[in-house]
């Protein structure tokens, strides 16, 4: 009877954990792309006006669909199915490397609340970031991908030193890579 609850209970787990990756495939793929759609908002800034109201209309239409029915939904159903998997298996929360992914998923949801601030604004017209300014805001979410991922892959194995290394490296080829697509987009 043990041995077919812990099964039961293993599946479950199992079951929860495949959907929480699932929805942050999608959750992570609704932030990166709200936020290159704020980069075209932004540059719609020095159109003319016929332009400038067509392209912001469409943009505002893609940025609501996306984001109302992607993004907050699979980030909803990301914290669910890890708040489930915690609950089936509370064993984790004594394990060092869950604290830091959670450490890094409140950092995400700081990003996901300043992202809805940036749609509010691009919603009622209003554009307070340049394009390059949003480009690097994007990489945010890049780098969070990148520690979160490593963190639970790696588990209790990742070096604290080696991990900040190779944190501060993918940061700063990701600002370099902004540095030169800016250069050779504007020799255009």
């Amino acid at each position: 009877m043990k041995i077919c609850f812990n099964f039961v209970l293993m599946e479950t787990f199992n079951i929860f954990k495949s959907l929480h990756i699932i929805f942050m495939v999608s959750w992570f793929a609704g932030l990166f792309y709200i936020v290159r759609l704020y980069v075209y908002f932004s540059e719609t800034k020095s159109m003319n006006p016929d332009n400038k109201q067509i392209l912001q209309t469409q943009y505002k239409i893609m940025q609501k669909r996306l984001w109302y029915i992607i993004t907050w939904p699979s980030m909803l159903l990301t914290l669910f199915f890890g708040i489930a998997m915690l609950f089936v298996n509370p064993i984790l929360l004594k394990m060092s490397y869950i604290h830091l992914k959670l450490t890094f998923v409140f950092i995400l949801l700081v990003y996901h609340i300043l992202c809805h601030f940036i749609f509010l604004q691009n919603q009622r017209n209003v554009i307070n970031f340049t394009s390059n300014q949003l480009r690097i805001f994007n990489e945010i979410a890049t780098l969070l991908l990148v520690a979160i991922v490593f963190i639970i892959v790696m588990k209790n194995s990742l070096s604290w030193l080696y991990g900040t290394m190779a944190f501060i490296a993918v940061s700063l080829f990701l600002f370099i890579g902004i540095r030169v697509y800016k250069k050779i987009r504007f020799r255009k």
